[in-house]
């Protein structure tokens, strides 16, 4: 099993800065961001590495320097999105990333399925939270009717590269949890999608992430390190609190694509993301390991840090810590 960090958090420094950090904390690579909701500030050629090797051996040997490898690709986006200014630059990232696995020997894009509109003329994505009534499974029988042909040429295209497609089970998205992966698996007949194992979003949804693991077996392909700490606010909104605050031009904030952008959180909030081990000690994430481990004794977990009570270095050196700890109790490192 390898341990390894998602960059994004670490885009405020060049790639070496960044693997110097990450070689500190005594983890083994990488999840490099190639696009999506984010830039991809570390693989700043991105396109002329699909057709120049001297431009994609340049990368490669920067790993090589620190000691380090490269453990996967991430894209998350939305390549559904009805707007194409979203929609259709996510979808050429997704594809993108593919392309550019094949050409860096990895094996693994991780990104989200997406999310279209309700209806034909939709201009912003619909979540279907509870298709209690009619109406709303023809919402889904619509998504799922746009979903299929993108996913079965993405799924066509790692095939032929030899690359699985890790998708994560994250809300607002058409796949987010097991039964709607194992859907869109069923209705394209894919042979290379997967999915990426990120417990957070697991946690929030009162799902436990070991028995998922257990439930979808080799389907899970890759996984990310990431906890969340239900608080008792909880107990009066509920889980799917919706109190976020629009955030002004003026104010620092995160594009997603087109003029989309991240809100602020709730406050109180009925949930947060934390450290690894602030959410779930760390018997918990031994279990979570060897759970994977089971799966695929080569299983490669990233930390992803969003905890925004903690700089990225200190949330970085806390999460490896307890992880490094968890592997070591489930004896899978």
């Amino acid at each position: 099993m390898k341990i390894g960090v998602y960059n994004a958090v670490l885009h405020d420094r060049s790639l070496e800065e960044a693997l110097t950090v990450v070689e500190a904390l005594g983890l083994d690579g990488v999840e490099l961001n190639t696009g999506g909701f984010l830039p991809p500030v570390h693989v700043p050629d991105l396109e002329q590495m699909l057709v120049d090797d001297a431009s994609r051996d340049r990368l490669l040997g920067v790993f090589a320097a620190a000691g380090l490898e490269i453990l996967g690709l991430n894209c998350n986006g939305n390549p559904l999105h009805p707007d194409p200014a979203i929609g259709t630059a996510h979808a050429a990232d997704v594809e993108r990333a593919v392309r550019l696995a094949h050409r860096l020997g990895q094996r693994r894009v991780v990104t989200m399925s997406g999310l279209p509109g309700a209806e034909p003329g939709a201009t912003r994505p619909s979540w279907v939270v509870n298709a209690w009534n009619s109406a709303a499974l023809d919402v889904l029988e619509f998504q799922w009717e746009v979903a299929e042909p993108f996913w079965r040429r993405i799924d066509a295209l790692a095939r032929d590269l030899d690359v699985t497609v890790a998708l994560e089970l994250h809300p607002q998205n058409l796949v987010f949890n097991p039964a709607s992966f194992l859907e869109l698996r069923e209705r394209i007949g894919a042979t290379n999608l997967g999915v990426e194992l990120d417990a957070s979003h697991l946690f929030w949804q009162q799902m436990d992430p070991v028995a998922v693991i257990e439930h979808l077996g080799s389907a899970v392909v890759h996984a990310a390190a990431k906890d969340v700490r239900v608080n008792e606010h909880a107990a009066i909104n509920g889980v799917l609190d919706n109190s976020f605050v629009r955030l002004a031009p003026d104010e620092p904030r995160v594009n997603l694509g087109g003029d989309e952008w991240a809100n602020r959180w709730p406050s109180p909030s009925a949930w947060d993301f934390v450290a690894v081990g602030r959410g779930h000690d760390v018997d918990y994430w031994a279990r979570f390991l060897a759970a994977l481990h089971r799966v695929d004794p080569g299983m490669i977990v990233n930390i992803e840090h969003e905890d925004t009570s903690l700089g990225p270095i200190e949330g970085l050196q806390e999460a490896a810590g307890v992880l490094l700890d968890a592997a070591s109790r489930a004896g899978v490192r």
